[in-house]
């Protein structure tokens, strides 16, 4: 693969240096390092490799650029990057930068989601299972099976703007401006410039009954079923009595964070290489 990419670049005419991440190399430091010394910094893989690019990237001179070579894509998606390597080749050589949002929560960068509740619990109980040497897919899905059987939800606070609000929720989604959540868009981002985050929960739910929530969405009915739950805004704080820490999701991967959790949006502050418009 990184033989293909390289004769891509130069036959574009740029000489690529490759680095190959380690298992437990910090993408966000490497990044860093890179910009120091490189115009472009390239992420190659998903959307968990994208994120920590970028947030070594922010702040520097040099501009990310993104092969999407990872299993679901969704930041390359949703701005539209070819979604085949030659192609999103071609993009990065091309050169035409924007500027898009990110999301902080507690100074850790999000691109697409932050999440607490129900998501983390899965992360964590499929990468026990993969341990346990299950593929990642059989996997995910008797993690989520496990999961919905027995949690319970939890009692969160959500603040803006001073104004709280208590939620009994199976889980707090976060994103990096606003989702699609209903239709044959579910889940995809029209815009990644407004500036603001959405907030997402159903407090009115119990977790068993999260795959019904699912196909009242893929109907378009999830936004009338008095069941979901939107708020928007550009900062927010989320608190859970009796909780010191708890696992937070940013962009599928899971961390240890200290409460309250802080949310902000950072408008503009990721220049990224994107198609023609």
């Amino acid at each position: 693969m990184e033989a293909h990419v390289a004769a891509l670049f130069r036959a574009a005419g740029f000489e690529a240096q490759i680095v190959i991440m380690q298992k437990g190399q910090d993408p966000t430091a490497t990044a860093r390092a890179a910009s120091a010394r490189a115009e472009i910094v390239v992420a190659a893989g998903g959307d968990g490799t994208v994120s920590g690019v970028a947030a070594g990237v922010m702040g520097t001179a040099a501009v990310l650029g993104v092969l999407p070579i990872g299993t679901l894509n969704h930041f390359a998606k949703d701005l539209h990057i070819p979604l085949d390597i030659e192609r999103s080749v071609a993009t990065i050589v091309a050169r035409h930068i924007g500027r898009v949002d990110v999301g902080e929560v507690n100074d850790r960068v999000f691109i697409n989601n932050s999440s607490i509740g129900i998501y983390p619990s899965i992360v964590d109980v499929r990468d026990e299972l993969r341990r346990q040497g299950l593929h990642k897919w059989p996997a995910a899905a008797l993690a989520t099976f496990r999961v919905l059987r027995r949690y319970r939800g939890m009692r969160v606070t959500v603040e803006i703007d001073g104004r709280e609000t208590l939620w009994r929720t199976p889980f707090v989604f976060v994103g990096n401006n606003q989702y699609a959540v209903e239709g044959i868009r579910l889940g995809e981002r029209g815009r990644l410039d407004e500036g603001r985050l959405y907030v997402y929960g159903a407090p009115r739910l119990h977790a068993r009954e999260l795959p019904k929530l699912l196909m009242k969405a893929l109907l378009g009915r999830a936004t009338h079923s008095g069941e979901f739950e939107l708020v928007s805004a550009p900062a927010l704080r989320v608190t859970r009595a009796g909780a010191p820490r708890i696992r937070v999701a940013l962009d599928g991967e899971v961390a240890r964070m200290t409460l309250p959790l802080h949310y902000r949006s950072r408008p503009g502050a990721l220049r990224v290489i994107l198609p023609p418009a």
